[in-house]
């Protein structure tokens, strides 16, 4: 990571020597402030972050690092500076500044609702709201931190992931308290809540985001602006595209064409191989070509990822159907790094039985909003036996589950329609609850009662069915098609912003 920064190395030994004199308990924490203070007029993100990544070396744990990093700022108190960030629309960081602005708006109204008397609705509206902060946490999870990790900086992957983890198992138990009407318990938690989520925030701010902008060129922020739409994006519209120059008008299909003209010209006189996407190549049992392969991986109805025998992650298969989401910023990555600490023991375990000899499958099934998945972790060994790494492999088996006696009939039309229902139910699986538009809303309301005061606010033409007599008579018949025409929706559009709203409540 000291490769890609300007560093005084005498400054950082000196800050490095004052926070392990505290962390080992040589000093106390107003001690080690008052040096810190009169060694130094301030203290860069960038030397912060990398006196944090060295702490490793001298035997402080990731744990302890988590544990104690408000502490650790502590002792910066008054001396810690950031640079201001200016930076156009659609700049992933700028994307991520605008979402830290948003996030503090909902903070500041809560802060408001907790000197004024108690109404469960405007709660409720925004917790809806700060729910959307697991965005903001995967796409850093899984674009930013990538990135960083590349350069050497894994701090953020191994310690703000647990830190995230925290704050969303408080909102969630504070959602817990507020749907079941505990009202003194939800209020008694609020203070921990906007303090938790505020401190990410501030460490966003002043450490991660300006260390990012020092440790990765603008091509890697032009790469991972590629994949951030795949996650989406917190309480804020999608940004604009990044990558273009100003000024410059990139035709991409004659730049396309141009390629592939030279490509040509380079193969024809024998100065490229003849490789390409139509060559057939031999497989274990067959001929195909490139395309094929990447063809069956993409129409496969089963998730697969590969993980190396060096524990990096090499493959997933790019399929419409994922169980959960991928982005491409996973790749190359340490598998440990793409799963909360919480979980890597697991990891880590399955990797050494299968690396030992021990164990050659691992299996785990979880339900997750009325959907089965299926998860089994294979050894894959080469001919002679070594370990060459892990093939998981993922499936939503619900509606396998549910099949009974035989089918020897061939139906296609049937099938066809299946896939049509599959198509519009499965556009994300983390969108997916069964909801299509024939679902009909009292169903629904049933399953998830926040639903019903979600779409009482969502438009003025739905003010009516707040009548308790006339909602009942209607949500034992309206179907999603009928309400979204009803508020002037398009059926696929209110569906996502139901499903939206669930995922929130997770």
């Amino acid at each position: 990571m000291g490769e890609y920064l300007n560093l005084d190395d005498n400054k950082i030994e000196k800050i490095m020597n004052i926070k392990l004199n505290y962390l080992r308990g040589n000093i106390s924490l107003e001690a080690a402030k008052m040096e810190m203070k009169a060694s130094f007029e301030k203290v860069t993100a960038q030397e912060f972050a990398i006196c944090e990544q060295y702490l490793q070396q001298y035997g402080i744990t990731d744990d302890v690092l988590a544990e104690r990093m408000d502490e650790i700022l502590e002792i910066f108190d008054g001396i810690l500076v950031s640079n201001k960030l200016n930076l156009p629309s659609g700049h992933p960081i700028r994307t991520y500044l605008d979402e830290v602005e948003a996030i503090r708006k909902i903070l500041n109204q809560m802060r408001d609702l907790l000197q004024k008397k108690f109404i469960k609705n405007q709660w409720a509206e925004l917790y809806d709201q700060l729910g959307e902060i697991n965005i903001h946490f995967s796409r850093k999870q899984n674009q930013l931190f990538p990135a960083l990790e590349i350069k050497g900086f894994d701090k953020p992957s191994k310690v703000m992931w647990t830190l995230e983890n925290h704050i969303r198992d408080i909102i969630k138990k504070a959602k817990g308290y507020l749907e079941a009407d505990q009202d003194d318990a939800f209020l008694s938690l609020q203070d921990e809540v906007i303090e938790m989520v505020e401190d990410m925030m501030v460490k966003e701010e002043e450490i991660l985001y300006p260390t990012s902008m020092d440790l990765l060129s603008d091509e890697d922020f032009v790469e991972m602006r590629k994949g951030d739409d795949e996650i989406g994006y917190c309480l804020i519209e999608p940004p604009l595209p990044y990558g273009n120059r100003a000024g410059e008008n990139i035709d991409i299909s004659s730049k396309n064409e141009l390629l592939k003209d030279l490509e040509n010209l380079l193969q024809k006189h024998g100065m490229l191989p003849t490789a390409s996407n139509h060559e057939v190549l031999d497989v274990s049992q067959g001929k195909l070509t490139l395309e094929q392969i990447n063809l069956i991986f993409k129409h496969l109805q089963v998730d697969l990822s590969f993980v190396d025998e060096n524990e990096i992650v090499k493959f997933y298969s790019d399929t419409k159907h994922r169980v959960f989401p991928r982005s491409a910023g996973v790749i190359g990555r340490k598998v440990q790094n793409c799963h909360p600490r919480e979980s890597v023991d697991t990891v880590e375990e399955i990797i050494r039985a299968f690396r030992a000899g021990e164990q050659d499958e691992a299996e785990f099934w979880l339900e997750i909003g009325g959907r089965f998945i299926y998860i089994i972790y294979n050894a894959v060994r080469d001919e002679d036996g070594n370990f060459r790494g892990v093939l998981e492999m993922m499936q939503d088996v619900t509606r396998i589950r549910s099949l009974e006696g035989s089918q020897r009939l061939l139906s296609w039309n049937d099938k066809k329609q299946d896939a049509r229902k599959e198509e519009e139910n499965h556009r994300e699986i983390k969108n997916e609850y069964g909801i299509s538009k024939e679902t009909v809303i009292g169903d629904l309301v049933k399953e998830y009662p926040f639903i019903k005061e979600f779409l009482f606010n969502l438009s003025p033409k739905f003010s009516k069915l707040k009548n308790p007599v006339l909602f009942k008579t209607m949500s034992s018949i309206a179907t999603m098609e009928m309400i979204s025409e009803r508020g002037g929706f398009e059926v696929q559009g209110l569906i996502d912003r139901i499903v939206k709203e669930i995922d929130s409540k997770k």
